[in-house]
């Protein structure tokens, strides 16, 4: 049964005061995860808790709902979580139980690891009911189809009986969306939730919860490490870095007049769509105070000396869906794209999900069978070859991929996965100076010298990305294919990437290709930018000519679903 949150004037929905988790590390060994964090959540409003990876924001919230792991979480007895007169921490896990779902729900930020695999989402959205409402299978089953006609999902009656593996990101995203406010609560946690999806479906994502929020009258913990967003939804901001809060106050005030450095670097660490300095802002050019250090302009574009090292004609790749017993369908992922790649510049490439972009770089590197078209590398089709002559084409068309975590093997120490391209390409005469080469490519990635004994594990996502970056340069590359590779991270990291990229680029002469749905970061780093749709590609032009003066409607939209961040959102409301 559903708490009574109805509060007295001036009374926060939630109160969180002095919480304080740790975790066991294993021995005697404890790590303190939240240190003493207080803040209210007003009645139908919008918090946004704000902070890079291991701020402590997830476990917060985790918090709230009494959903850490009991075998090795510590919360401080005279921690306290106030929501319906009662305390949360340390309540009995039956009334727990009871409360969420039906008074405090979350969306997590993966939506795969979160839904049922094996169950369709109508009986996912069923049981929800059960549970909580006591409904009967016809009941819930008539109300689970009305909550997917709430939350977007095309031709509800229809898709109730779909597995999530049949629903895109977006709609998997929203079937979580539709679990959460199943049983209207008072509070909904939103940790991450548009994180991986692309702008348009990330705009549509934050206009329904924000749509569901007036609706039902809801208040909304927004947990996100992306201030352009928190900018567009949130009334209360709450700025968290190791642990602790930094700073907290009305959106109004953190954003026009933030006081604490840390934050100001959140605010200039992201890309902007007007202004493209040489490097962009990282934390540590804030925190001592005197802010970022290269104010210049860098200029953007192609000339027509430019010299094409990748031209790219009628790419074509398909794929085939059985079909009945003896019957296949062609899904074409890729159709007629053309481009032309030029030495020491960025073709950024974009689009919504299913557009073909990744595709398209895959196909190139050979991980997929290219089933139309040529891709010529000095006047030699790379796409035609036998694979024995590829293989001298191999270290001078590299890829980043999207996550660092598992496109490094757990097994090897750093060391290893950076020498192991080096022997197999016969780069370096000997070990000895393999590992000089490693150490250099280190120190030219920002790690440590002691990077080369550790293992993936022992570092951050931002750091292995560098050490994928690394791996791609110890085979001295000519063209680096960069797929998504810094959508995952933090801005704060992100900034550091994108300007070790930049870096790299202008020491080697790389040519990239930029691939990514964050239109802003594409629009830092790209000279020219290629708009793909259905496996098409739809526009094509220097990136200050796409983002200024968008011939195609799909462009426009694209761009217009951009967060824009506090400012501009508010001047068009």
């Amino acid at each position: 049964m559903a708490t009574d949150t109805k509060s007295a004037a001036g009374e926060p929905l939630v109160a969180v005061r002095d919480l304080r988790v740790s975790f066991r590390l294993g021995g005697d060994a404890i790590f303190e995860a939240v240190k003493g964090v207080s803040f209210d959540i007003p009645v139908h409003s919008t918090v946004a808790l704000v902070g890079e990876s291991g701020s402590g924001k997830s476990v917060t919230a985790l918090s709230i709902l009494g959903l850490l792991p009991p075998e090795n979480s510590i919360v401080d007895a005279r921690s306290r979580i106030e929501f319906g007169g009662r305390n949360l921490v340390g309540l009995p896990m039956r009334a727990m139980r009871e409360m969420r779902g039906a008074d405090i729900s979350m969306i997590f930020q993966e939506p795969m690891t979160s839904l049922n695999p094996v169950f369709t989402v109508g009986f996912q959205l069923a049981e929800v009911l059960h549970l909580h409402r006591g409904l009967s299978p016809r009941a819930a089953r008539k109300r689970a189809i009305e909550l997917l006609d709430e939350v977007g999902i095309p031709e509800p009656r229809r898709r109730i009986d779909a597995f999530p593996s049949q629903m895109s990101g977006g709609q998997q995203q929203r079937v979580m969306i539709a679990m959460a406010i199943a049983c209207e609560p008072k509070l909904l946690i939103a940790d991450e939730p548009t994180t991986a999806l692309d702008v348009t479906i990330q705009k549509q994502i934050l206009d329904l919860i924000a749509a569901l929020q007036r609706r039902h009258r809801m208040s909304v913990l927004f947990i996100t490490h992306d201030l352009a967003v928190v900018g567009e939804i949130a009334d209360h901001v709450v700025v968290m870095r190791n642990g602790e809060v930094r700073e907290q106050g009305p959106a109004k005030q953190v954003f026009e007049a933030p006081r604490d450095d840390y934050t100001k670097a959140l605010l200039q660490c992201r890309p902007e769509l007007d202004h493209r300095p040489m490097r962009l802002p990282v934390i540590d050019d804030f925190m001592g105070g005197s802010g970022p250090q290269h104010t210049e302009e860098r200029k953007r574009g192609v000339a027509p000396g430019d010299a094409v090292v990748l031209d790219v004609k009628g790419l074509g790749k398909s794929f085939f869906v059985r079909e009945g017993v003896f019957g296949r369908r062609e899904f074409k992922a890729a159709a007629d794209v053309s481009f032309k790649l030029r030495r020491g510049r960025t073709l950024g490439l974009v689009g919504e999900s299913g557009s073909g972009k990744t595709t398209v770089g895959l196909t190139l590197m050979r991980l997929h069978e290219a089933t139309a078209g040529v891709a010529l590398f000095e006047g030699r089709d790379i796409l035609s070859m036998s694979d024995r002559e590829f293989m001298a084409y191999k270290k001078r068309i590299q890829i980043i991929f999207q996550n660092p975590y598992a496109s490094l093997n757990p097994r090897f120490t750093i060391g290893q996965i950076l020498t192991e391209p080096m022997q197999i390409h016969g780069i370096g005469a000997n070990v000895r100076e393999r590992t000089d080469l490693v150490f250099e490519l280190l120190g030219k990635v920002g790690l440590p010298d002691a990077s080369f004994y550790k293992y993936p594990h022992e570092f951050s996502g931002g750091q292995r990305q560098r050490v994928a970056i690394a791996r791609c340069l110890t085979l001295k590359p000519e063209v680096l294919i960069c797929d998504e590779s810094v959508s995952a991270l933090d801005v704060s990291v992100q900034a550091q990437v994108l300007n070790l990229l930049q870096d790299l680029q202008d020491e080697f002469n790389l040519a990239y290709l930029f691939i990514s749905h964050d239109l802003a970061v594409v629009k830092y780093i790209s000279d020219e930018v290629m708009v793909m749709n259905e496996g098409r590609v739809v526009e094509l032009a220097d990136a200050d000519t796409i983002y200024r003066h968008p011939r195609e409607t799909y462009t426009q939209r694209l761009l217009s679903a951009i967060p824009k961040g506090w400012h501009a959102a508010r001047a068009a409301a």
